[in-house]
């Protein structure tokens, strides 16, 4: 096996499948801010909803 560089992060496939879903979760919380922000959503609704955002981007940046 060739030796990997230095800072290399190597996943299992069911890592890599987690990490995956996460950041689909991601980009699916952010595009729903979006979308609640341009139909005029209350502040408290946009909020709660950025809260969530903030929660979902903190579990995408776990590797393990």
């Amino acid at each position: 096996m060739q030796d990997l560089p230095e800072g290399t992060v190597v996943l299992s496939e069911s890592e890599s499948a987690d990490l995956m879903d996460r950041l689909f979760q991601l980009r699916c919380a952010c595009e729903d801010l979006h979308t609640a922000i341009a139909e005029g959503e209350d502040p408290a609704e946009l909020a709660r909803m950025s809260d969530g955002l903030v929660s979902t981007a903190r579990r995408a940046e776990r590797l393990r």
